[in-house]
């Protein structure tokens, strides 16, 4: 990695990845996650461990230092089953970042500022390497709505997309406030699903499994409307979706 991009990097290999090494094109995507541990040291030796066949690129520590974990041009195991935008398995085609924090199960907190510091100077660095779109920045979570909840509703989406690192809307937020609990109507409910598959989220396959929209809504929540994840869709979320789809 160039020195010049000011991070503390250090190599910290993990064996977990898959041959041979891919086109560079083929990185489109950068997919954040949390570690979901107690521990960051146990985190840190699960992505290295062969026997938990997961790992990720790069793994941004409490302190802020950034641990290479598998070169770029190799598949890290990290996203699982995942799609978006109709392209699935996305770790044939993107840059994993775990951030180290013990996740919802596990007395989930904020990310530390030197996290998100090291974090911005990561994520700068590969969109100009790799030429990622913004809009490809993406959680676990909006891959996986119905397995993942990481980064969660405590990442700072709107830190990133003030420095134009991932899609974000251009409401005002005080406005759109007031629209919070007003209910839909069914076309409307409807409209907002569309909204969210034009945006890249996966399709609900069958309309009757309940949980299935829920994780989808709060999916949406957590990144777009973290004070609030409640699976309910209202008019303040409808609006936030129609003003994403425009840009």
């Amino acid at each position: 990695m160039n020195t010049n991009f000011g991070l503390n990097l250090s190599k910290y290999y993990s064996i977990n990845f898959d041959l041979p090494k891919r086109d560079k094109k083929k990185i489109i995507f950068i997919i954040l996650h949390y570690t979901g541990m107690r521990k960051e040291s146990d985190a840190i030796k699960k992505l290295c461990d062969s026997k938990s066949k997961v790992s990720c690129h790069y793994f941004v520590k409490n302190n802020g230092e950034v641990l290479n974990l598998v070169p770029d041009l190799y598949q890290a195991w990290h996203a699982g089953q995942s799609s978006w935008q109709k392209i699935k398995s996305l770790n044939k085609y993107s840059i994993g970042i775990e951030i180290n924090n013990p996740g919802h199960d596990h007395g989930y907190k904020k990310f530390s500022s030197k996290q998100i510091f090291s974090l911005l100077k990561l994520i700068r660095y590969l969109v100009k390497k790799y030429n990622i779109k913004k809009k490809n920045i993406l959680g676990h979570s909006d891959i996986s709505p119905n397995r993942k909840k990481d980064p969660g509703e405590k990442f700072p989406w709107k830190q990133l997309a003030k420095k134009n690192l991932c899609k974000w809307h251009s409401l005002n937020e005080k406005k759109i406030r007031k629209l919070r609990n007003f209910k839909l109507s069914n076309f409307e409910k409807n409209f907002f699903f569309n909204n969210l598959y034009d945006l890249g989220y996966s399709r609900i396959v069958d309309k009757k499994l309940k949980n299935e929209k829920i994780n989808l809504v709060k999916a949406f929540q957590r990144k777009f409307r973290q004070e609030l994840i409640n699976g309910k869709i209202d008019k303040e979320c409808l609006i936030i979706s129609q003003n994403l789809i425009k840009f």
